[in-house]
């Protein structure tokens, strides 16, 4: 063992080429902010929700693939704005990612949609059909009666 990494040098020096890969130590923090992780990889590819996938193999299986959301949604993310054909590669189905190999498209396939619940403007909000059939008083108000 070296006097560097006994002393720990060694994770110095790879900390701070991560921060020079991720682009500063502003960009390390709010890459940490928003993964609760700091992590480098390479780039795999993207889809159409503006999602980037990453691969580093230097990491144990199962957290060698991760996607970064774009910011546009912050910290509302949801397991919805990935893509099925992502998802199978980002778990380990498939071992070529979908920018590498595409999945055969099926005419019978719907679009992938994310769920929208997530945005206040665009939430399904449940309206009753039906009249109340008890009526509250207001203060100043006359009764009615039918």
């Amino acid at each position: 063992m070296s006097l560097k990494a006994w002393l720990g040098i060694d994770k110095i020096q790879k900390f701070g080429q991560m921060v020079k890969e991720i682009g500063g130590v502003k960009a390390v923090l709010k890459k940490r902010y928003l993964m609760d992780a700091t992590r480098v990889g390479t780039l795999v590819g993207s889809d159409n929700f503006g999602n980037r996938y990453y691969e580093n193999n230097a990491y144990f299986v199962p957290r060698n693939r991760w996607v970064e959301f774009p910011d546009k949604v912050w910290l509302d993310y949801d397991a919805t704005q990935v893509p099925p054909e992502w998802h199978s590669w980002l778990h380990h189905i498939t071992d070529d990612a979908p920018s590498v190999k595409p999945p055969p498209t099926q005419d019978w396939v719907l679009e992938h949609k994310e769920n929208t619940s997530i945005y206040a403007d665009k939430k399904y909000v449940p309206y009753s059909t039906t009249r109340t059939k008890i009526q509250g008083w207001q203060p100043g108000e006359k009764p009615q009666f039918d």
